[in-house]
């Protein structure tokens, strides 16, 4: 029988150990391809400020009402000049056309939208499906635009039922099968679940712990990691940079815009 001395079964240990995170690794190099639009509808300028800016991802809320998909947080939100085609898929559209297909003109970044179902599952990822499905071509893991669906997501056990260019934003609670976590194109939590920092002083090391082990668990599955709520500010930014965070939620997009860039 083949047997493995301690000192190498432990060595063997932290080599495997080193091994599960590279699945997924936070970027050497913060830019904004790393930067994560929040709430990007209520910005001056929806999807063009982050889109000029080159942002890696945005985030758009969905209500569906009346046959007709909305970007807006609330109901009352609701206006028929801010659909999601005008807001959102038209101009990506325009672009990867001008693009000669790719939704940037460097052809090997992406576009992540994270699309946030405020209205039940079903029906808005119908009709969602409706207006994507001519355009599957141009959408991962064909095309350079990744459609992240967050909120009100169907059940993991259902991931399979929709086309492959639908992606899910996860959580790091759940445990999902490794069919479901094919499906996963991001894990996502609150950061004030691990930590009540406000961004001022310094991060409690508790907290830190907390935070880095998180982040390293969805690297140990081979996806990428967002903190929502987390501090909107410098000191936050450059936190989760240092936590290892692969995109940076932010309200501020050209506050942080240029704080990466310096």
């Amino acid at each position: 029988m083949f047997y493995i001395k301690p000192f190498f079964q432990g060595l063997l240990a932290a080599v495997l150990l080193s091994v599960g995170p590279a699945l997924a690794q936070s970027p050497t190099k913060y830019t904004t391809a790393q930067a994560h639009s929040h709430n990007d509808y209520a910005q001056d300028q929806p999807f063009r400020m982050a889109y000029n800016l080159q942002y890696g991802s945005i985030e758009a809320d969905l209500i569906f009402r009346n046959d007709t998909l909305y970007t807006a947080h609330d109901l009352q939100d609701v206006s028929p000049n801010r659909t999601f085609s005008s807001l959102y898929l038209q101009p990506i559209l325009a672009e990867i056309k001008k693009n000669g297909g790719s939704i940037y003109k460097d052809k090997n970044k992406q576009l992540q939208l994270l699309i946030d179902f405020k209205t039940p599952a079903a029906p808005t990822m119908a009709a969602l499906i409706k207006e994507l499905a001519p355009y599957a071509d141009l959408l991962v893991p064909n095309g350079t635009v990744k459609i992240v669906i967050s909120g009100n997501t169907p059940a993991p056990s259902a991931f399979n039922q929709y086309p492959e260019y639908i992606f899910f934003d996860g959580r790091p609670t759940v445990a999902y099968s490794p069919e479901q976590l094919e499906r996963i194109g991001l894990i996502s939590q609150t950061f004030q679940m691990y930590s009540r920092w406000t961004g001022s002083g310094n991060l409690p090391e508790a907290d830190r712990i907390k935070l880095q082990q998180i982040i390293e668990q969805a690297h140990r599955q081979g996806k990428k990691f967002r903190f929502w709520a987390a501090p909107d500010t410098p000191e936050g930014w450059s936190t989760l940079m240092t936590l290892g965070a692969d995109y940076i939620n932010t309200d501020k997009i050209v506050g942080l815009a240029a704080f990466l860039k310096r």
